[in-house]
């Protein structure tokens, strides 16, 4: 090593390589290898060019002690320099090296003057805490080359301490009981970085900062003011259930929390985490959020679909993707979409009792699928200790019919430890998967933008795309939406066990346990009991659960055989296009004011074709074609004669039966809205 020491007095004058020779000796008379150097530290370069010539690196463990306590502390300018100044360009010198070798352990000397302050040592206690902040920084900059920096706050006896202590003291703080942690912080298998410690007298303890829960102290659109800071003084100041930041993102997190809460609170409240599910939280049961509406085409369902990873590449995937398909279909798991928007823009952040930071939010879902109205409601807030969960229904209604129920299971880290109750009887519970190998596996792999791209569906919380956002809600980087993962694993049991067959899907419950990095691929082990399919997911990459407790329900599997039909016989749909065929040679020319558009039918019976109709109300009067159509139409639906009947006695919303695969529309899917012009005001059975 290198044993760097000018050799002054106390009083910092002088210079003597005495000093610096005298460890160098004892270094070697152990069987260690060492250099003086009697360069000052602000001569970085020349310090570390002695090492280099000396041993070819910045030594085996990449030491870098900076020791320079012996100086003088009566010249501010002179304290800052040596001690401040000194260890950053010492530091300087040393980086690239280390950075190149992969490998670095940096060791600043500290001061419990700079931690703590003392009477008399402004100057030496601001350059000691400002050693602190150096390493701090260091610790983050350098973690990815293997470059870790800590901090000791030493207590030693040395020329200066043995002039104001105790001789008896003195020898009872030994530098041999300070030694043994600095070579540790510098060993190789130490993995300890951005520390600081306190040692002397052969005692080691680690410090961290703690900060009180706090408090906001101003209304929203008011100015905050000198009273309200002091009327609110002893809880900004009241450390009970303190947290413990250990990053600037962990501090931000409060900001961010303040910000959200900010908009939604009238009255000054606690900035404390757990006030997101404190006593008050009882006041949110029940409470219902404002109604929300979406509106969406075969854009929004297409853009879904490529979302949670379908491709062409595979023509399977071709029915969701190509609204020309002769089987375009939306896939069922975009329910969550409306209702996610109900949960995130109906104003949750302002039901009474919860506060929530939307950096900490986890998500759980149950829905049963198939211009829409969702209503959500908040059914109940449960305490898990480390957090709250918040349990959310959201009905989703196309007219007066429901077409689609969610319940999301909303959890907010820290925001537990209120004292309420832990479960909840209206809470859809997790079903473990069988106890043996699955029936079915599908590996399948999330590119690098699929959070990008699946945010375009509608969830734009940025902790999925912004690093920055990512960071301050713990994560390295943005990371994949939990929803669509969900929707990976909902359409592999699709695949495998309903042959894409949406109108099969009836319900799924999943509960997600670790976040997904895009570019990770995602495997899916499926278990069959019954119509039941249990699944679990995974990140192939690290065999981490990423979906758990979870399964997918199927309607059962049509039990009827095909028959070969003659076109239209028996079809209970003949009688309602024989009263709309009536009606267009009553009321042709307002239809067609009204519609202007081809509508193309194709009827089927037991999955085969068994008739084809197509209203024309775009040309002249209007007119109904039985069979083939020479013409083009603007849009075709396809619809079983049974799911058609139901559709027109108004038993099954045109919305709901999209939804669930029993209708299926090509072409301009906007035209769809005017069905109800045909099929309801002009079809009377």
């Amino acid at each position: 090593g290198i044993v760097n020491d000018l050799g002054t007095d106390t009083k910092g004058g002088g210079k003597s390589s005495a000093a610096a020779d005298k460890v160098v000796e004892e270094i070697r008379a152990k069987g260690g290898k060492a250099v003086a150097n009697y360069d000052s530290v602000e001569d970085g370069e020349k310090l570390i060019q002695t090492a280099l010539d000396a041993f070819g690196r910045i030594g085996k463990c990449g030491l870098l002690s900076v020791n320079v306590s012996f100086l003088l502390f009566c010249i501010s300018d002179l304290i800052q320099r040596i001690h401040l100044r000194g260890s950053f360009l010492v530091t300087r010198a040393a980086w690239n090296h280390m950075k190149n070798q992969k490998f670095g352990r940096i060791i600043m000397t500290a001061s419990a003057a700079g931690i703590y302050g003392n009477f008399g040592q402004a100057n030496y206690s601001a350059a000691k805490l400002g050693m602190l902040g150096l390493a701090n920084t260091l610790a983050i900059e350098g973690r990815k080359y293997n470059v870790h920096c800590n901090t000791i706050a030493p207590v030693a006896g040395s020329r200066l301490t043995e002039t104001v202590m105790p001789p008896d003291l003195v020898a009872s703080l030994k530098p041999e009981y300070v030694a043994p942690l600095v070579l540790w912080l510098c060993h190789e298998q130490c993995q300890e970085n951005g520390g600081l410690f306190e040692v002397g007298a052969g005692w080691i303890g680690k410090l961290r900062w703690e900060r009180s829960q706090g408090q906001i102290v101003r209304k929203k659109n008011k100015s905050m003011t000198p009273e309200a800071v002091r009327d609110q003084w002893d809880k900004i100041c009241d450390f009970t259930d303190a947290t413990k930041p250990a990053t600037v993102q962990e501090s931000l997190q409060s900001m961010v929390s303040v910000l959200s809460r900010m908009e939604s609170e009238d009255q000054v409240g606690a900035n404390s985490t757990a006030a997101a599910a404190s006593p008050a939280s009882s006041m949110a049961v029940g409470q219902k959020l404002p109604p929300t509406t979406f509106s969406f085409t075969h854009t929004q369902c297409i853009l879904y679909a490529l979302g949670v990873g379908m491709s062409t590449k595979d023509p399977d995937h071709l029915r969701f993707l190509y609204e020309g398909s002769p089987d375009f279909s939306c896939l069922p798991t975009f329910g969550v979409i409306p209702s996610q928007a109900a949960m995130m823009e109906g104003g949750l952040s302002s039901v009474p009792g919860l506060n929530i930071d939307f950096t900490q939010v986890r998500e759980y879902i149950n829905c049963i699928l198939g211009k829409l109205t969702s209503e959500a409601t908040i059914a109940d807030v449960l305490d898990k200790g480390s957090g709250a969960v918040i349990l959310l229904d959201v009905h989703t209604y196309s007219g007066g019919e429901l077409v689609c129920y969610n319940q999301f299971s909303v959890f907010v880290v820290g925001a537990g430890g209120f004292g309420g109750k832990r479960t909840s009887e209206k809470a859809k519970a997790s079903v473990p998967p069988p106890k043996r190998a699955p029936d079915a596996v599908v590996i399948d792999s999330t590119t690098r933008d699929q959070a990008a791209l699946y945010r375009l569906s509608g969830d734009w919380n940025p902790l999925h795309i912004d690093p920055s956002f990512a960071a301050m809600g713990g994560f390295k980087a943005p990371i994949l939406h939990g929803l669509c993962s969900f929707g990976f694993a909902a359409r592999h049991v699709l695949k495998q066990f309903a042959n894409n067959d949406p109108s099969r899907f009836k319900a799924i419950k999943v509960r997600f346990v670790k976040p997904v990095m895009p570019g990770q691929s995602l495997q899916t082990e499926m278990w069959k009991e019954g119509n039941r399919i249990h699944i679990q997911c995974k990140v192939k990459e690290t065999d981490a659960v990423v979906l758990a407790g979870a399964y997918v329900d199927l309607h059962g599997a049509s039990e009827a055989s095909p028959e070969n039909l003659t076109q239209g016989g028996g079809l209970q749909s003949e009688l309602v296009f024989a009263e709309i065929g009536r009606r267009i040679k009553d009321l042709g020319s307002e239809l067609v004011k009204k519609v202007n558009a081809v509508f193309g039918w194709e009827i089927t019976k037991d999955g085969k074709t068994a008739a084809q109709w197509t209203i024309d109300l775009k040309n002249g009067s209007g007119s109904l074609h039985k069979g083939p159509y020479s013409g083009k139409a603007d849009v075709t639906f396809t619809v079983s004669d049974e799911d058609f009947m139901e559709v027109v006695q108004g038993k099954v919303n045109p919305q709901k039966a999209f939804f669930s695969g029993k209708l299926k529309v090509r072409g301009n899917i906007m035209l769809s809205q005017k069905l109800e012009v045909i099929l309801k005001d002009y079809a009377k059975l």
